[in-house]
């Protein structure tokens, strides 16, 4: 009897899920952060018993806005549909890149994996550390191209423009490119279009292995175990900027709590199962977990903290 009663969770596990594959819908360009979550969610979910099938699609345009307004409007009741999310998808609603969505607009799922911002260069560059590149930039911001993902505002770009003001350069001179998604930013780098690349931890660990990244520096509290371990902070460096970015999945708004509810469950098993950890690991990302309720909690806390350091920079507008 007490046999039977583990078993049955299970089983209605199994019944609850359909039995062709859930999307895990990542809205940027392959081979970035976003691609990794849901790459991670893919293999996890995978060697959880009782757990779906993902298959992986990709809807880029607007770091994120694209696919936002999809799920949100036109597929807002798919109950087997989940977006890639990270702290900058946060940091756009803080700072309206999406319109006027909100937090509510959508339904957090879960988030299972934690990254940290870095600044690299090329591995042949002349820039041996953070002060290096910073110095160069003081002396002419014009001859730095610095590679970011989104626009104006963007976490890449609150991440370099604080830098920047630490070592007395305005913000407002420096000159960014642009671009879609992590991997194009180390594309852009190999190619020579820019000279450093503001982006993430998991971003630089898919091309740091290959002898062709110089990480200067990593945002995170104390330096990172593993491949990473030589690198300094920024703050042991003298530049105060830390910055977490946290990795999940979210749901259209529309999408009934039952459904909602076995996806948190499902994602709560992944999570507390053997080797999640170390595939987690694997992907470069850190320890963070929260799902349904208090993920939802963090993400509004999380907007109104944004806000406020936007807000520092004058990059807030009437809504």
């Amino acid at each position: 009897m007490t046999r039977m009663r583990h078993i049955l969770p299970l089983v209605s596990a199994l019944a609850a899920f359909p039995a062709v594959a859930a999307e895990c819908l990542i809205p940027s360009k392959p081979g970035g952060a976003m691609d990794l979550t849901c790459k991670l969610a893919q293999k996890a979910l995978h060697a959880t018993p009782g757990a779906p099938e993902l298959k992986l699609s990709y809807l880029p345009g607007g770091v994120g806005a694209v696919a936002w307004h999809t799920l949100a409007t036109q597929r807002r009741t798919e109950p087997d549909t989940l977006v890639a999310f990270s702290g900058g998808s946060i940091l756009n609603l803080a700072l309206g890149k999406f319109g006027k969505a909100q937090v509510d607009d959508v339904r957090w799922v879960a988030a299972f994996g934690a990254d940290y911002g870095m600044i690299a260069v090329p591995a042949d560059s002349p820039y041996r550390t953070l002060a290096d590149l910073l110095a160069a930039i003081r002396r002419d911001p014009r001859k730095v191209l610095i590679g970011m993902s989104g626009t104006v505002g963007s976490q890449d770009w609150i991440k370099m423009a604080s830098l920047a003001r630490l070592a007395g350069v305005d913000p407002r001179k420096l000159r960014f490119v642009a671009l879609e998604g992590g991997g194009e930013q180390f594309i852009a780098m190999q190619a020579g279009q820019v000279q450093a690349v503001s982006g993430d931890i998991s971003e630089a660990m898919l091309y740091a292995g290959a002898g062709k990244v110089r990480v200067l520096a990593v945002l995170s509290e104390r330096r990172l175990p593993g491949r990473l371990a030589a690198v300094p902070t920024a703050r042991e460096q003298g530049y105060d900027v830390v910055w977490p970015v946290i990795r999940g999945l979210w749901m259209g708004p529309g999408v009934r709590e039952a459904d909602y509810r076995r996806w948190v469950a499902a994602f709560e098993r992944m999570e507390s199962s053997p080797g999640f950890a170390r595939m987690r690991e694997e992907a470069g990302l850190y320890p963070f977990s929260l799902t349904g309720d208090a993920l939802t909690g963090y993400v509004k806390r999380a907007v109104a903290a944004y806000h406020r350091q936007a807000s520092e920079f004058g990059l807030m507008r009437a809504r």
